[in-house]
């Protein structure tokens, strides 16, 4: 791969601005949206792709083609690096996790992050996690590594062992996947600063916190992460949450008013759909084009 790959770009991202701030993009629009907004890197969330696309709960239903197709269309429209959540790599053996990384390099992914849970996943901010071993793990990321087409292409291990086995435990699988070939490391669950800050010292490699909303981990500031040598701040969800709550208050006011006269002053209007869009530019197109039919 050339300099210009996904890979390369996510790195150039992380160079730039520590710690980057990556938000989650549930579709492809939104992935406009983040990078108008000044976002250097964007992020497709598993449980997004579960809850949003699929409308089923973070279990580990979804599949890697559910994930391909949301990261084809993200990438088709914004030149912004993706990192994308592949939970446990999509099937047990090296030969799915190494389907999963060149499917990933192939739809123009730029990172994955893969963790250390059993095939059937809970949500990483829910009780009754188990764990594969550490030695299943290590496996998992040289399967990844060596399956990689674009050398520049991330692969970041997550590791949920925390709040099933302790601090020491999660450092130790991490320390180890870094060994095994790991580029990043992502802690799930982390419920304080001096926990960000010991894995920062052990692994060497930058760390990713999950900033996410109503879990184990505190809302902290870019600052406050700073402060603890973290090189990534993840907000996985945020604006999936707030168009939710958005959506579930129009269709609540449609059918009780009868109108949505109450909640049109809550509405991205349509010339602001059109310019995000780049709507008029389409329509020129169409204009020149039918202009040229009209004039052979």
């Amino acid at each position: 791969m050339t300099a210009s790959s996904a890979g390369a770009s996510f790195r150039a991202a992380l160079a730039a601005e520590r710690p980057l701030q990556v938000p989650g993009a549930i579709c492809a629009y939104h992935a406009i949206l983040a990078e108008r907004s000044g976002f250097k890197a964007i992020y497709l969330s598993g449980g997004g792709v579960a809850a949003g696309s699929l409308g089923l709960p973070d279990l580990g239903i979804s599949n890697l083609d559910d994930v391909l197709t949301d990261v084809r269309r993200i990438t088709d429209v914004s030149a912004l690096p993706l990192l994308v959540d592949v939970d446990t790599g999509f099937g047990a053996s090296a030969f799915n996790i190494a389907r999963t990384v060149k499917s990933l390099i192939k739809f123009g992914a730029g990172a994955m992050h893969i963790e250390d849970q059993v095939g059937a996943k809970r949500c990483g901010h829910r009780p009754g996690k188990e764990l594969v071993s550490q030695d299943e793990m290590v496996d998992r990321i040289k399967a990844a590594v060596d399956a990689k087409t674009d050398p520049e292409f991330v692969v970041m291990a997550r590791t949920d062992a925390l709040a099933v086995e302790g601090l020491q435990s999660a450092i130790d699988r991490a320390q180890a996947c870094v060994a095994a070939g790991a580029d990043m490391v992502f802690p799930e669950a982390i419920t304080d600063l001096p926990m960000y800050r010991a894995f920062v010292d052990a692994v060497r490699v930058p760390v990713l916190a999950n900033i996410t909303e109503f879990g184990a981990t505190p809302l902290f500031t870019v600052d406050e992460l700073r402060s603890a040598g973290i090189a990534i701040a993840l907000y996985p969800l945020s604006a999936f949450r707030a168009m939710n709550q958005a959506a579930l208050n129009v269709y609540r006011h449609l059918r009780a008013d009868g109108t949505q006269r109450a909640v049109v002053d809550t509405m991205q209007t349509r010339a602001e759909l059109y310019e995000y869009l780049g709507y008029h530019a389409y329509e020129h197109k169409l204009d020149e084009l039918f202009a040229a039919k009209a004039g052979r």
